[in-house]
């Protein structure tokens, strides 16, 4: 299908940075090992290790991959992204794991999910979608998920109130400052920014209740980040 304009600056933002995106992210991440390492205790207390398929959307690099196929040595994990040159640094970050992984370079919003999966997980790239596309992938990520399966957002969320919302952006800033983050990347960063379409925490938590998952929650959140988990109904 097509690529729309909004899709293509996404892609193009991220191929350009794909290079240094590790390198940056602990610094444009606030509270780096509780944002991620919430994602990994809902696994922990949800999951058992064993064969199971896990379902990353928006790879990027495969930091969270990574962690996830670490954590849960039995698991396979397929990794979607949009950016091909972010996938050529998922594949050398995860070329340890063999066969236990396999990288597509695809749009996930423009794909049929690699299904059926366990467990789908996601961080910091739903964000970037308008809220009817936001959705639609919750109703599809909920139908590819096997009975009982895991969907755990670690993403961002829009502030209730304007002042609210300068609030946050002025925290975020203060803290990626005091991460001495050099100039020029907090101005690329600042630059994508105006590709994020962040919605409501409790617009979303409501999302995902619509598309049908039983038990839709926020578990950590600092100012805009958030990480939300949802579990599909076990007959």
């Amino acid at each position: 299908m097509r690529e729309d304009q909004h899709g293509r600056l996404v892609r193009e933002a991220f191929d350009n940075s794909a290079r240094h995106f590790d390198r940056l992210r602990r610094r444009l991440v606030p509270r780096f090992d509780d944002f991620y390492g919430s994602v990994l205790e809902l696994l922990e207390d949800h999951l058992c290790d064993e064969p199971i398929h896990f379902l990353d959307l928006g790879a990027g690099t495969g930091l969270l991959s990574e962690l996830v196929l670490d954590r849960f040595p039995q698991a396979r994990l397929t990794a979607v992204d949009i950016a091909e040159k972010m996938a050529e640094q998922a594949r050398l970050r995860l070329a340890r794991f063999g066969d236990r992984v396999r990288i597509e370079v695809a749009d996930y919003t423009r794909i049929d999910l690699p299904g059926p999966a366990d467990a789908v997980v996601s961080a910091l790239s739903i964000h970037h979608l308008a809220e009817d596309e936001k959705r639609k992938l919750f109703q599809r990520i909920h139908d590819t998920l096997q009975p009982g399966g895991l969907f755990i957002n670690a993403d961002q969320s829009l502030a209730p109130a304007p002042d609210a919302e300068q609030a946050y952006h002025a925290r975020w800033l203060a803290d990626v400052r005091a991460s001495a983050l050099a100039e020029n990347d907090l101005a690329t960063a600042l630059e994508h920014l105006s590709l994020d379409c962040n919605s409501l925490m409790t617009d979303q938590v409501a999302w995902l209740r619509e598309a049908g998952f039983t038990v839709a929650d926020v578990a950590w959140k600092r100012y805009r980040f958030t990480v939300f988990w949802a579990r599909k109904h076990c007959p």
